[in-house]
């Protein structure tokens, strides 16, 4: 008889348990805890079969609210853009990144902080940035914070900037004190690392 008692109050321990562990649950804020989280991140995204675009990042924290959802990218994210021939053409880097997508519209936005860097390589431009928005939905990118560009034309500096999304147009609105840089030798011949195939040339 002791036996059976002793079950039974076992039993209520557990259910007694179990009762409180849910009751915390459901005290959960879904719009500050992550829904998804994904180490070494990798994506990739066609059209017709041809590259467009590919997005690498350490961690991706995805969130989910009614109206939007939206990724993290807490320890940087790397985007890269390919032209129409499927040659990479832009690049962003950054420290820390947000995605932005809306349930019922079309409207998607990433925005990137810390140490932003734009590169057309095809042209051979980099920006540099503290700060940096890709309107996907209107295909530009912009930002209203102080900026850096060095092209082989030469170096500005400004506050303010747009562009197309693959950084081909680039336009600095309000430039101030900008100085030449001292150009290389016209002979020498400047190769396109990333798209160039066959044998380098010996220096």
């Amino acid at each position: 008889m002791i036996k059976m008692m002793a079950t039974a109050g076992a039993v209520a321990f557990i259910f007694f348990s179990c009762d409180r562990k849910l009751s915390t649950a459901e005290k959960l804020d879904l719009s500050k805890t992550p829904l998804q989280t994904v180490d070494s991140m990798f994506i990739v995204q066609t059209t017709d079969g041809g590259l467009q675009f590919r997005v690498e990042a350490e961690v991706m924290e995805r969130y989910v609210t009614d109206s939007v959802s939206f990724e993290k990218f807490p320890k940087g994210v790397e985007l890269y853009g390919y032209n129409e021939e499927g040659l990479l053409e832009t690049m962003i880097l950054a420290d820390d990144a947000l995605h932005e997508q809306r349930s019922k519209s079309k409207y998607e936005k990433w925005s990137a902080f810390g140490n932003v860097v734009i590169q057309n390589i095809l042209k051979r431009e980099t920006m540099e940035t503290d700060t940096i928005y890709w309107d996907r939905s209107k295909g530009e990118i912009y930002t209203d914070c102080y900026i850096k560009l060095y092209s082989p034309d030469g170096f500005m500096q400004g506050i303010g900037m747009r562009s197309d999304e693959r950084a081909r147009n680039s336009i600095i609105y309000k430039p101030f004190d900008s100085f030449g840089i001292v150009s290389k030798d016209s002979t020498a011949v400047i190769i396109d690392s990333v798209n160039f195939i066959g044998p380098f040339l010996k220096k």
